[in-house]
């Protein structure tokens, strides 16, 4: 197959500048870079008509972080969206998706975009709005969008492609007590329910392929029937639609398309290593982006915690890329404060996830804290910390002590430090 212009093709020759700089900032040499790009273990969301801070997924790469915005026809406010965005990106968000289904669609996108990051959508939701119902909705508009979005800049789209008929076969014949959750899985399926025909994303993936080889965008393998709920975790229909999404990925690749796999959704934290796993198995290693998982149902309100858990422990496994999940999951619509506990929550854990793979900068941040510690260098931890305003507000509001408030002068490090000096050659951990 002979290859449009894209970054794999570029890889294939050598090593492309854009390539070269993400190796400079992972610590990987380029050439390794290059073809982890070229092998579909690492993507770089960058499409060609805007220039943004690249952000590299995958094997070899920290772990990173995405955040969710966007208008809903209940809270439409495009100020907000756009404050709640910037407030992400201040708390460390490597990238966002755009997921407003009210409002002025393309205006708002236009808003993310402008911004110096790697924006997401999900094009399925506007068009299902400009159709009026996805049972009103046909191939047409929905690959229409689809180019809009790769043109308008967009670097990633979430596109359901396995959600097809075998998929809600499985589904049917095995139910689930929450159905389908993912948005986008909802509306294929409402698709193929009043058309009786194949899902167009399914049917027609050739020619999606050629419409994002052609931009350069990278595909964002939805998984539309991830399970919902914690009892739902071990139904037929997310195997089937891992097994489609195995093709699908390798079918991508072929074409010259860089891509993601989205996955697994609520889900045991024993289940966590298995699924992260098989799924890395049936896409031969591409990137893996999650949302959570979410490993109990019972804590509405601190949601973001308990995809902070998952998330820490699906990175152990494999996992490249943790969306953030707010305090405000199954409950509304995130404010502003929502999204900076969620950004921070899954920063934390996509700290975590980085170290368990090795990242040389992550445990050089360690590293740092520990030394800043045993010294009593409060500016020094404050230089170290992932969200150091919220460290020094806390260690200041007892004043200007040596100290923290909680030991005093009763403090263990104070007291041993000279008397168990650090050996002049350091062997880390």
């Amino acid at each position: 197959m002979v290859l449009m212009h894209t970054l794999i093709s570029a890889c294939l020759r050598g090593v492309p500048p854009e390539v070269e700089a993400i190796a400079r900032a992972e610590g990987l040499p380029p050439h390794v870079a290059a073809r982890a790009v070229a092998r579909g273990r690492i993507v770089i969301p960058a499409n060609p008509a805007r220039s943004h801070r690249l952000c590299a997924i995958g094997e070899g790469c920290r772990v990173r972080v995405n955040v969710n915005i966007g208008t809903s026809g209940t809270r439409c406010d495009e100020d907000l969206e756009v404050e709640k965005a910037n407030a992400a990106l201040r708390e460390g968000a490597d990238a966002l998706m755009d997921l407003s289904t009210g409002g002025d669609l393309v205006r708002i996108r236009r808003r993310i975009l402008a911004l110096d990051t790697t924006v997401g959508t999900v094009p399925v939701y506007e068009a299902v709005r400009r159709a009026g119902s996805a049972a009103d909705l046909d191939a047409d508009l929905l690959f229409s969008v689809i180019r809009e979005h790769c043109k308008q800049g967009v670097d990633f789209l979430t596109l359901h492609c396995g959600v097809n008929r075998d998929t809600l076969a499985s589904l049917q014949a095995d139910p689930r007590t929450m159905g389908v959750v993912s948005r986008g899985g909802a509306f294929h399926v409402a698709m193929m329910a009043a058309t009786g025909e194949e899902n167009p994303l399914y049917a027609e993936y050739d020619y999606l392929l050629e419409i994002l080889a052609e931009h350069d965008v990278v595909v964002s393998l939805g998984d539309g029937m991830r399970p919902g709920a914690f009892v739902d975790a071990g139904r037929l229909a997310k195997a089937t639609e891992y097994l489609t999404l195995g093709h699908l990925a390798k079918r991508a690749l072929a074409a010259g398309v860089q891509r993601m796999i989205e996955g697994p959704g609520h889900i045991p934290v024993d289940e966590i290593g298995y699924n992260v796993r098989m799924v890395k198995e049936l896409t031969d290693g591409a990137p893996l982006y999650l949302l959570g998982p979410l490993v109990t149902d019972v804590a509405p309100g601190y949601d973001h915690v308990v995809g902070a858990i998952g998330g820490a422990i699906a990175c152990m496994n494999g996992a490249d890329f943790l969306c953030m999940v707010s305090p405000a999951e199954h409950l509304a619509l995130p404010d502003v404060r929502d999204i900076v506990e969620g950004t921070r929550a899954a920063k934390i854990a996509a700290h975590v996830g980085s170290l368990s793979r090795g990242a040389a900068q992550t445990k050089d941040r360690e590293i740092r804290m520990a030394e800043a510690r045993r010294a009593l260098d409060w500016e020094g931890q404050f230089g170290a910390a992932l969200f150091p305003e919220e460290a020094r507000r806390i260690h200041e509001r007892d004043g200007d002590i040596e100290t923290c408030s909680m030991c005093g002068d009763l403090c263990a490090v104070k007291m041993v430090r000279d008397i168990l000096p650090i050996p002049e050659e350091r062997v880390d951990p």
